[in-house]
């Protein structure tokens, strides 16, 4: 059994305890990583600290980007080798990790390509005064990714913080390691010196805590739940450190009879099972005009009915979700809706030869759900879409906006007013109109408000996170 250590200053640290990595398409072990403790954190600390003192810290921005684009190239030349990882640890189908891998490598690439472009300004201010700004790194940077996506998380957290300069400490999450140790590699082959890139492997509540409560790191980026958040803000709280979360959401698509139907309902579909819902901009809600809904929803669970899950290697059009824990929530839910005499109007199948220990559940869409229903307030995260009626544009927006979340929505309508007015309206961090999602958007910049968190990560947005603006006014007569 291969025993994955933890990845500092350049090489492999050694694991004194482990944590078993099994797969989640049919439940076995496949290999361990390595339990880490506020000793390794510590460890990898200091190798970052080290590396700002040194070469990384002397290290000017264009040569910061030819790195980062030098580890874009190594990640597109593994990227097979880094699909079959992450559809091992995760269970996506392969397509996807394959995906996810091009993605991740455009991260790199993007902030390749920006490390030199965050410039300064100079400000008219007095007479005989010159004022200037310039960006710098904040130090150490924490970074505490989710399990659903770990390179393309890794990606869009990390390559904006090293684009700006920081040395990064990064804890991924216990159920799905093997890719971020693996790019964490490829960096050192890149050239990145020893301490730039670090991976403690590990629990939350052990490595994870360690780390966000660790007085050398000058920023932390989260992604996972609100209760976590909720923690990682009140670490970075008592060390007044910023701090950027994404905490998830309960997204809405809008469907207006206007809209393009075919092109709406195709999307909404694949906006709800791709990595088996387990995504935190997943479209969990849609919301159909009145005199629409009942066409619209039965075409949409004749789609549902054709799907099928099953192992990654199959390629299906979801694979298993990632643990015992989630497929339990899932199926809660489901239970739910069957307690409280709600339809399931469309239900997709397991493949007949999917392992019996395998975690997988049934994509299902659930019809004529009332606005207020746990399934349409809570973030489920897994393949479960409800289903809700409106009449009017200011009921779609009071709808939209009524849960504690505000991530992404979709609006679907060839009413430019209309468009316009409710992605004003809506209160999230990003509204994509007559499509879902934009391809993922490496540019484009992503975060949330209420509950779904702060601070924004892709595009430029992420890399002023990243940094501190200085002011330097100099008095010469």
């Amino acid at each position: 059994m291969t025993i994955h250590g933890h990845w500092i200053a350049n090489k492999r640290h050694e694991a004194r305890e482990t944590l078993p990595v099994l797969n989640p398409s049919d439940g076995n072990e496949v290999a361990r990583i390595g339990r880490g403790t506020a000793s390794e954190i510590d460890t990898a600390i200091r190798a970052a600290q080290a590396a700002l003192d040194g070469a990384w810290g002397r290290m000017s921005a264009t040569e910061r980007g030819r790195l980062l684009s030098r580890l874009s190239a190594l990640i597109l030349r593994d990227a097979e080798r880094l699909a079959q990882l992450e559809s091992l640890d995760v269970g996506k189908p392969i397509r996807q990790a394959r995906a996810d891998a091009a993605a991740c490598a455009r991260y790199f690439e993007f902030y390749g390509g920006a490390a030199d472009k965050m410039h300064g300004e100079t400000i008219p201010y007095a007479e005989g005064m010159s004022v200037m700004t310039f960006w710098e790194p904040h130090g150490i940077t924490a970074h505490i990714i989710p399990w659903n996506y770990p390179m393309q998380m890794l990606g869009r957290s990390v390559g904006g913080a090293l684009a700006m300069g920081n040395a990064t400490v990064l804890k991924p999450a216990e159920d799905a390691s093997l890719s971020s140790l693996a790019i964490a590699e490829l960096a050192a082959e890149a050239g990145f010196p020893p301490g730039v890139v670090n991976v403690v492997t590990g629990l939350g509540e052990e490595a994870g805590a360690a780390l966000t409560a660790h007085p050398g790191i000058a920023h932390i980026s989260f992604t996972g739940s609100p209760e976590v958040g909720t923690l990682v803000q009140t670490a970075a709280a008592q060390r007044t450190i910023p701090v950027t979360l994404e905490l998830g959401g309960k997204s809405p698509q809008i469907v207006f009879a206007d809209a393009d139907l075919e092109t709406a309902n195709a999307t909404v579909l694949n906006a709800i099972i791709q990595n088996a819902g387990q995504t935190c901009s997943a479209g969990s809600r849609v919301l159909v005009e009145d005199r629409i809904f009942d066409n619209f929803v039965a075409d949409l669970a004749g789609r549902f009915q054709k799907l099928e899950a099953g192992p990654a290697e199959r390629d299906l059009d979801l694979g298993p979700v990632i643990n015992p824990q989630q497929q339990k929530r899932v199926e809660h839910f489901l239970s739910l809706a069957g307690q409280d005499g709600l339809s399931l109007a469309g239900q997709g199948r397991i493949a007949s030869n999917a392992p019996e220990g395998g975690y997988y559940v049934r994509p299902t869409l659930v019809a004529d759900v009332d606005a207020n229903h746990a399934l349409a307030q809570d973030e489920i995260f897994g393949p479960v879409l409800t289903a809700i009626r409106f009449r009017s544009e200011e009921q779609a927006l009071a709808i939209a906006n009524g849960t504690q979340y505000g991530l992404v929505a979709g609006v679907w309508t060839n009413d430019l007013g209309r468009a316009m007015r409710l992605s004003r309206g809506i209160k999230v961090g990003q509204v994509f109109v007559n499509n879902y999602g934009a391809g993922g958007g490496v540019e484009l910049p992503f975060g949330g408000v209420k509950r779904s968190g702060h601070g924004r990560e892709k595009g430029f947005a992420a890399l002023a996170g990243f940094g501190a603006l200085k002011t330097i006014a100099i008095r010469h007569g």
